[in-house]
């Protein structure tokens, strides 16, 4: 593995603008997603079909088990085939699940230390998306699969950084990688989701994130709770960026007082009560 200083972070900064500069180098949407989506948009798709086209992923097909069974949706009757699922989750939800899968198929790693870095931010972003996913669900203007996917498409352009590093000999300290986030993630987060073609309101999502004060309208939308998620996930995390008071977030003053109680530790209560249901939704999507 290179040897490098502190001094050689250029080097670090250059490998990641040229994959800017080549976007052809960023990854695309696996075949059989591309061709599962494509099918769930087809008013005439039956459901043989896409437990057909499903099934050629077990992984996936394990995932939407999970999902569908999970905390987040309380079924009342657990799904016990693919086909169960399908009924349960709706093609709009499946669609969703499909991209959550796949961004995580998506990033090929070189060597055990991406592989630390790599399950690392993946934690992390799980982990953000399930208290964003807990939130819609609670709150209850948001479907909460669709605050679960804005969540983690906010910040798939910190996964992208890893791919930028094909070589295996060049390996960003945890350091080192976390400022590459901050300087590109967003940038390349946009690139990414252009590419994919996906929905908009995701582009949205990753130009605002983090934006505390922005309020646009005032009723609880989408970007409200991927920042309070957010900011839950750097709380969480002891962060040694400085965070601003929860009370101050434009997203906390559309609270109602149901839910905009603050624990001690400044996170939301209705969060820090439900911790476990959120930890559990998290290991689904691991």
């Amino acid at each position: 593995m290179m040897e490098t200083t502190q001094s050689d972070y250029s080097i670090y900064r250059q490998v990641v603008t040229q994959l800017m500069n080549d976007q052809e180098q960023l990854p695309s949407l696996p075949m059989l997603t591309l061709e599962i989506r494509r099918a769930l948009a087809k008013p005439e798709v039956s459901m043989p079909q896409l437990v057909s086209l499903i099934s050629r992923d077990p992984a996936l097909s394990a995932l939407l088990m999970k999902y569908a069974s999970s905390a987040l949706l309380r079924s009342r009757v657990a799904p016990k085939t693919l086909q169960d699922v399908l009924r349960v989750l709706g093609l709009q939800q499946v669609d969703r699940v499909v991209m959550l899968h796949s961004v995580k198929s998506l990033f090929v790693l070189h060597s055990p230390s991406h592989k630390l870095l790599f399950m690392d931010a993946w934690q992390r972003l799980t982990l953000k998306a399930s208290i964003c996913g807990f939130l819609a669900r609670k709150l209850g203007q948001v479907q909460a699969d669709h605050a679960v996917l804005a969540s983690l498409l906010s910040e798939v352009g910190s996964l992208a950084v890893l791919s930028a590093f094909k070589g295996g000999d060049l390996v960003p300290t945890p350091a080192r990688y976390h400022g590459l986030c901050q300087a590109y993630s967003k940038s390349l987060g946009l690139m990414l989701l252009k590419k994919w073609g996906v929905d908009e309101a995701y582009v949205d999502i990753v130009r605002e994130a983090g934006n505390w004060p922005l309020q646009r309208q005032r009723q609880i939308e989408l970007l409200d709770l991927v920042n309070l998620s957010l900011f839950h996930t750097l709380l969480d995390s002891g962060s040694e960026a400085p965070l601003p008071a929860l009370t101050s977030l434009a997203a906390y003053a559309k609270l109602n007082g149901l839910h905009n109680d603050v624990a001690a530790d400044g996170s939301l209560a209705l969060v820090s009560q439900h911790w476990d249901e959120i930890q559990e939704l998290a290991a689904v999507l691991r």
